[in-house]
């Protein structure tokens, strides 16, 4: 039951009703069993999976609590200052190992299921490489959906719990429902339990106001997946599925059509999941902040897939840099470069090759997740590096950095690294992402490039084309909007009901003419739902 289909829709409607009828002290229930029902119709016995999850977060942090709850006890009962310090550093300890055996249980999970078989194949080529005849036994497992995103989401519960950040819910059914609340578990965004467990439990009403706003941000979402995204995904799947045929331009364009691609569906899918959820009036995080108005790849990442980057910065970031390799290797670099530029950015640079290669594993089990965190990794790191003498030479030939085509280029040249970068991450393999790229430099074909066959690839018609062509220019003058910080709502509410009405009918008239399904329509799974 994917969230661009008629089942969800349905489910959707009836979900609510439920709701709306429910007296206000259950409703948090209605959406915990609606929560169960729609991950068991999505992986059937897997869902045996998140309810492991769920009962160890749920014990440990118990457990984490109950051991500083008795600390505080003992330390009532004492006067001696020493006897305190004591008594807390042992109950720390105590709170370390629990909580490092939360997070390796529920890691410890995620890496059976999702990295056993890439493990197990690499383990059998070195032994290969040995010449040694055993060949170690590779299991293959169906992922539970969205079993990355509520791993994390688990983690950072415990850990919260740890940092006092949080209270350890005692009530199993709610931290239940905070990892499985069914429009969040398919593709995020990932929650906190700070933020959002309020939000789940308190009652609600579904008014007009919060069905006309969660409607508005559906069917946005939905224009984006099937009218944008599974539209140009027949150009972008004709290309990298058949990159030996294509040189130069076109190969191009096929990198500018999936990178368009990826954005508009996983954008276009947080937008229906936040929709369903504001209906509801639960309010989940924005993941997206239109990142192709960056001007560089660090603003990129702060715009793009916007909770992952915040969760590795507060799970992964802070506590490496507050680690002990981390402090000695600061300690190293000032020694060593004194007061230089180098002596800050070395420290900065251990703690970022821990995020990205995270960020890239988080992925996927393949090598070319790793290469892709890393490829974003080292265009960071060159650009701290270099950022000293792109200054100078700002100041050197006095660049007016203010000028707007100095911007189209900074953001042009962001977008140009993205599309690399998405080019590493859509290619079946690391070989076929280089040949791809090295063939960009291949001698061009201007005839071949210039006919109408070049955009007319993937079974796209002359009418494709246009449509794209004007959706496109209504998200990028959405976006253009959004970005001097106007309210596309805002600007909608102030207008007359007759021209609200004659919007909303235009785009769902146009998903409905111009989305991608229908008989013989092999529907396009959202990308990010595989994680």
């Amino acid at each position: 039951m994917t969230i661009n289909s008629l089942e969800f829709l349905l489910f959707v409607a009836v979900t609510i009703i439920a709701y709306q009828c429910i007296p206000k002290k259950a409703k948090w229930v209605v959406l915990l069993v609606a929560s169960y029902l729609f991950y068991f119709l999505n992986s059937a016995y897997l869902t045996i999976a998140i309810i492991i999850t769920t009962l160890s977060i749920y014990f440990v942090a118990l457990k984490i609590e109950k051991i500083d709850e008795k600390a505080k006890v003992e330390i009532k009962n004492i006067g001696d200052k020493e006897q305190k310090k004591q008594i807390k550093k042992k109950a720390k300890s105590k709170q370390k190992r629990v909580l490092a055996l939360g997070i390796l249980f529920n890691l410890g999970i995620l890496i059976i299921l999702k990295y056993s078989g890439f493990i197990g194949e690499n383990i059998n080529s070195f032994i290969h490489i040995l010449h040694i005849n055993i060949e170690i036994p590779i299991a293959k497992f169906i992922l539970p959906i969205g079993i990355s995103y509520y791993t994390l989401q688990a983690i950072s519960y415990i850990v919260d719990v740890y940092r006092g950040k949080v209270k350890a819910d005692k009530n199993l059914g709610r931290v239940s429902l905070f990892l499985t609340f069914f429009p969040q578990i398919v593709q995020g965004p990932i929650g906190r339990y700070d933020k959002l467990s309020g939000a789940l439990y308190e009652p609600h009403n579904v008014t007009y106001k919060s069905i006309t706003y969660g409607t508005q941000l559906m069917i946005w979402g939905y224009f984006k997946k099937m009218v944008i995204a599974d539209r140009i995904a027949m150009y972008a799947n004709e290309v990298f599925n058949n990159y030996t045929e294509y040189s130069g331009l076109i190969i191009v364009f096929g990198m500018i059509a999936y990178t368009i691609q990826i954005y508009t569906e996983f954008s276009g899918g947080i937008d229906i999941i936040r929709g369903v959820a504001e209906i509801f009036e639960i309010n989940l995080d924005k993941n997206f902040e239109r990142p192709f108005f960056s001007k560089s790849i660090d603003e990129f990442w702060r715009r793009w897939n916007i909770t992952l980057g915040t969760w590795l910065k507060d799970y992964v970031f802070y506590p490496v840099s507050l680690s002990k390799a981390s402090i000695k290797l600061t300690e190293f670099s000032r020694k060593v470069f004194k007061t230089s530029y180098l002596s800050k950015i070395i420290p900065v640079a251990f703690s970022l090759l821990c995020v990205w290669v995270c960020n890239g594993v988080w992925h996927g089990s393949g090598l070319k997740y790793l290469v892709y965190g890393l490829y974003y990794y080292l265009i960071m790191m060159f650009g701290k590096i270099l950022q000293p003498l792109g200054n100078k030479i700002i100041q050197l030939f006095k660049i007016n950095t203010k000028v707007w085509s100095y911007r189209l280029w900074q953001m042009l040249r962001t977008s140009g690294f993205v599309c690399i970068g998405m080019t590493i991450f859509r290619a079946e393999n690391l070989q076929t992402a280089f040949t791809m790229l090295k063939s960009i430099l291949y001698p061009y074909d201007l005839e071949k490039i210039f006919n109408k066959e070049a955009f007319l690839l993937g079974g796209l018609s002359k009418v494709d084309v246009a449509i794209l062509i004007v959706s496109m220019l209504v998200l990028l003058g959405i976006s253009i909007y959004q970005e001097k910080g106007e309210s596309v709502r805002n600007w909608l509410k102030e207008q007359n009901l007759i021209f609200r009405w004659l919007v909303f009918y235009t785009i769902i008239f146009a998903i409905i003419l111009f989305g991608i399904y229908g008989p013989g329509y092999n529907m396009q799974s959202f990308i990010y739902g595989q994680f």
